[in-house]
């Protein structure tokens, strides 16, 4: 926590000069004000490389300037001039080191040797990686495959975790659980259940020719800033885009382009937003619901007037199933029961539905402010019951756009990082290599962690990420951590998940994708797959910042040589000596999506991946896009506690951060500065609950019996809906109850946590 901690709301804009600033300071305090500068150059441009934050589309003909605030500040990250030799470890303890903050420990800057932690001393001591290989391999082969746990955290390349899923099957399981568990899996459970295919089905093109955007749970500011170059176009030509959200984000408000002259000079800002409905947290099911609602209404007047129909019938009778059943249970809907439920009024909800209906072809853009729920599937397939009562999906201009986080958290899933047998291709990679992939489902994040807490699980391997500061249940599962036979982190920065260890504990430093990966010399280059479904090349700029790190791909090879699989159809140095022989392995295990992969990489703007649904052909079990009735209209029934002040809790980024990763404590866009350690409230709350701006309160979860509580949190006045509060992530994580996640799904029900407040002093 810093030391300066002052709240100062604005009314500035996204962009503009604070995000200038912002830009040079990340890059002067990582010291590479110089070399930042040449290498965000080539940031998502075709020949450069891939950003290592969000996987936002990259575009065929990029701006000057291909990279947002929160791009940047990852690139500065990585690139940064501090280093965490094996000398810092010698200096300090893992105890010790496990009472500095997050921030504070990214903060030492890149990892640069191998290292195995001394129960002797407490700390991390460099080994060399052929010790490293041969134990970690020793104690795997001493373990059960399904025991032992392979996690990625989404920011490996196509090509690693291709390689990864690979040495994980060869091992023995399907314990594939990454971070799309975490966020977006309940629309890789809802989609193909709707329209056939588990990925959005919206590209770049189709916001030029929209005539209406609905955005929903989503804060485009802090967490996809790239977009807005999208959305301000689309407003330049009268564009609606109306949203819902509990906060009023800046982002989704006004924007000014920090590459416009003209708007730097005159400050001169785009709206966003045409309409902004705060929906309460949990009320985005109802509030879709009364939309469609007064779609179905207005239609059945148009029927009766004989005027134009409101809903697209022909393609509601070619091409889609349930509609019957779907519009019987909307009209039966009471309005007063979803203006309850949604925290909306009729009129708000009706007021949207008049703009969606008169638009040709709608995006519904979203993030994890629906999937997050304990119906976050049900959330997002009622999203696609909307589009598909005006037939967009399959529509130039029209789609679902799911915004995924982590870089390549969608590639690694097409590439076979999944714990579902029958979403990877096992008889093709039997075919291709000869041994008997395992059948037996793997373990998703919840799974995982639910082993871990049961002793279940022994060992746990993390290409990437900070897992234990991710999860919910954070102190217990801390504690369960520690009694894990084996633990091995591939990273480039020190982080928690580090700290909290097994009994042998390895943490194995790595090439950050902005640097240059030279095998025998040679540089090589690789691939990820962007949120709309586009694969890019990408090669590092950068000179590594040790001459002892190594590549993901030669730690999952050398792991693989040292269990020794004895399998001669799959050669781990030629992958390692040459990353376009794992392309062709992939395109032949992949053909449909990868074919010639090695020179399709560079097209510009990427190539992109088969997705049916987009040409109207629906490879579900009826054949049709299918409306599906929701089982309710509360998206996380578990609110209903007995008993008064129990608010709702949803857990946000600020803009000074990345997933775990914490660049600094200002939150910009929220007039936050110098604490993380906040609770954002309605002001008409804080007078009910006996409250005043600025006191310290304890946080603790109306769940069960079990305490889980977090202290220091400021109550800080805020525009957010009556009843909810909210607080940043990771560091409410330990008021989430494992088992409170979306059913079907499992994602971690972050945006809807029943809490109540009590005053610090209450405690003494």
């Amino acid at each position: 926590m810093a030391d300066d901690i002052r709240f100062d709301q604005d009314d500035s804009p996204a962009g503009g000069w604070g995000s200038v600033k912002s830009l040079g300071s990340i890059l002067r305090r990582e010291h590479v004000i110089v070399e930042g500068a040449g290498v965000l150059i080539h940031q998502n441009k075709p020949d450069g490389f891939a950003c290592v934050s969000c996987a936002w589309g990259k575009p065929a003909e990029p701006h000057p300037f291909e990279f947002c605030e929160n791009g940047a500040k990852a690139t500065a990250w990585e690139l940064t001039a501090r280093r965490a030799p094996p000398e810092f470890f010698l200096q300090h303890t893992v105890s010790e080191l496990e009472t500095w903050s997050d921030h504070d420990l990214e903060q030492q800057g890149r990892l640069t040797a191998p290292m195995r932690w001394d129960s002797q001393t407490d700390r991390y001591l460099e080994c060399t990686w052929q010790d490293a290989f041969t134990e970690i391999a020793a104690e795997m082969r001493a373990q059960a495959p399904p025991d032992v746990v392979f996690y990625a955290s989404g920011r490996a390349s196509l090509e690693a975790s291709y390689m990864y899923q690979l040495l994980a099957r060869m091992y023995g399981c399907n314990n594939l659980p990454d971070s799309s568990n975490m966020c977006h899996e309940s629309t890789s459970v809802a989609l193909p259940k709707t329209i056939g295919v588990g990925v959005g089905t919206v590209t770049l093109e189709d916001f030029e020719a929209t005539d209406c955007i609905f955005f929903f749970g989503q804060n485009v500011g802090s967490n996809s800033p790239r977009m807005l170059h999208q959305l301000q176009d689309a407003r330049r030509r009268k564009v609606p885009i109306v949203t819902f959200n509990p906060l009023r984000e800046t982002g989704l408000l006004k924007f000014i382009n920090p590459q416009s002259p003209f708007e730097m000079l005159s400050g001169v800002s785009t709206r966003i937003s045409t309409q902004y409905h705060q929906v309460r947290a949990g009320g985005d099911l109802a509030a879709i619901t009364g939309i469609c609602k007064a779609l179905i209404e207005a239609d059945a007047v148009a029927i009766v007037k004989g005027t134009e129909r409101v809903l697209d019938v022909a393609f509601i009778e070619e091409h889609t199933h349930s509609f019957e059943e779907f519009s019987a249970f909307v009209r039966n809907c009471d309005w007063p029961a979803l203006e309850k439920e949604a925290g909306l009024t009729r009129e708000e909800m009706e007021t949207a539905a008049s703009e969606y209906a008169r638009a040709r072809a709608v995006i519904a853009v979203y993030g994890m402010g629906l999937t997050q729920h304990r119906l976050g599937v049900e959330n997002v397939q009622m999203l696609s019951n909307l589009l598909l009562l005006r037939g967009n999906i399959g529509r130039p201009g029209a789609g679902i756009c799911p915004v995924r986080g982590h870089s390549n958290v969608q590639g690694q899933r097409t590439v076979g990082i999944t714990e579902k047998p029958e979403l990877a291709p096992l008889d093709k990679l039997k075919e291709l290599y000869g041994f008997e992939p395992p059948r037996t489902p793997g373990l998703n994040t919840v799974e995982a962690c639910k082993g871990v807490l049961a002793g279940r699980v022994k060992a746990f391997i993390s290409l990437g990420g900070n897992f234990i500061r991710a999860v919910p249940e954070t102190v217990a599962m801390e504690a369960a951590w520690r009694k894990l036979r084996l633990t091995v982190h591939i990273a480039t920065k020190p982080n928690r998940s580090h700290l909290v260890h097994g009994e042998v504990a390895y943490v194995l430093p790595c090439l950050g994708r902005i640097e240059i990966d030279r095998q025998g010399g040679v540089p090589q280059a690789v691939s990820t797959e962007d949120s709309s479904g586009f694969m890019h090349g990408t090669h590092g700029f950068s000179e590594p910042a040790s001459p002892k790190l190594l590549s993901e791909h030669a730690i999952v090879a050398g792991i693989a040589k040292a269990l020794r699989f004895d399998n001669p159809r799959v050669d781990w140095d030629a992958w390692v000596a040459d990353y376009s022989r794992v392309r062709d392995a992939i395109e032949k295990t992949y053909p449909d999506i990868f074919a010639d992969f090695n020179r399709r990489m560079w097209t510009p703007g990427g190539f992109h991946r088969p997705i049916p649904a987009r040409h109207r052909i629906w490879k579900t079990a009826t054949g049709r896009a299918n409306f599906i009735v929701p089982t309710q209209m509360d998206a996380d029934p578990d609110m209903a506690q007995p008993g008064a002040n129990v608010l709702r809790l949803l857990t946000i980024r600020s803009n000074d951060q990345f997933n775990t990763t914490i660049y600094g404590y200002d939150d910009r866009f929220r007039g936050i500065h110098g604490t993380r350690h906040v609770l954002l409230i309605n002001p008409d709350d804080l007078v009910l609950l006996g409250f005043r701006d600025g006191d310290i309160v304890v946080a603790r979860t109306v769940a069960d019996d079990v305490v889980r509580e977090v202290y220091g949190l400021r109550l800080t006045s805020y525009d957010i809906p009556r009843g909810c509060v909210a607080g940043y992530y990771p560091e409410c994580n330990p008021l989430i109850p494992l088992w409170h996640h979306a059913k079907d799904s499992q994602v971690p029900a972050a945006k809807s946590i029943p809490i109540r407040l009590r005053r610090v002093a209450a405690d003494s």
